[in-house]
């Protein structure tokens, strides 16, 4: 019977694992998935021609951050990352570096969503791309 059990183990190690490795590639999907539309919301924040359609693609770079459920989130604008998971920096828990690198992001975001002219908008667009794009 331990014989049998011995044997039977590494096939039942691997039954085990697997679901984990699928749940914490589906996470870092999940990340890459909604760090790159929220990339595409900055560079459109980047090339908006006035100030509402900034902040606008600014807000949904938050709410792609955040998540439904985050800080920040704002029910009202659209949020391009629906369904992709609870938002890239609820997903990225546990990678420090990643999270470290959304937080910059979400700070970004939020600082341009505050700004008053368009050359603003802009300019904290620009830094927020370029953040989104070490990640």
């Amino acid at each position: 019977m331990v014989n049998k059990f011995v044997r039977c183990l590494p096939a039942l190690m691997l039954a085990l694992a697997l679901p984990l490795a699928a749940q914490s590639a589906d996470m870092d999907g999940a990340v890459s998935k909604q760090t790159g539309i929220a990339s595409a919301h900055a560079g459109m924040a980047l090339g908006a021609t006035d100030l509402k359609t900034a902040h606008t693609h600014m807000q949904h770079v938050v709410n792609c951050l955040v998540g439904p459920a985050g800080k920040g989130f704002d029910a009202q604008a659209e949020d391009p990352c629906k369904g992709m998971g609870q938002g890239a920096i609820v997903d990225a828990k546990g990678d420090a570096a990643t999270e470290s690198t959304l937080h910059t992001a979400l700070k970004e975001a939020r600082q341009g969503l505050k700004t008053t002219t368009l050359d603003g908008a802009h300019a904290d667009a620009q830094k927020l791309v370029a953040t989104l794009q070490t990640k």
